[in-house]
């Protein structure tokens, strides 16, 4: 059964997060928190976060353990863009973008088998 959890609204670029999300995915749960709390990127931190809520919404609400789930699906999903006004010399201004990413992590249990 798969469980999900998810981030919105996070101020990051969504393609800076997929860079950390494609290194997460099919690995089980323990060995994905591990390896973002010592990932020197600055989205590593929000993503880990959204790991342990999935993991924790499959202990809570699924009784599943989490020796067995594993990141089945990591998404990165464009937010909405804040547009903010950069002022330049001579009477110009320029239009600065500030992204947004929704992250969304989905976790799955693994067979016995695997």
């Amino acid at each position: 059964m798969e469980v999900k959890a998810s981030a919105k609204f996070q101020r990051f670029s969504p393609r800076k997060a997929r860079l950390v999300t494609e290194l997460i995915k099919g690995k089980s749960a323990e060995e994905a928190i591990a390896l973002l709390e010592h990932l020197p990127k600055g989205s590593a931190l929000p993503i880990g976060r959204v790991v342990r809520s999935a993991v924790a919404n499959a202990e809570n609400n699924f009784n599943m353990t989490m020796e067995n789930l594993y990141i089945k699906r990591a998404l990165a999903d464009e937010g909405p863009r804040m547009k903010r006004v950069w002022y330049r010399g001579r009477g110009r201004r320029d239009l600065k973008v500030r992204r947004t990413a929704h992250i969304t992590i989905v976790m799955d249990e693994r067979g016995g088998t695997r």
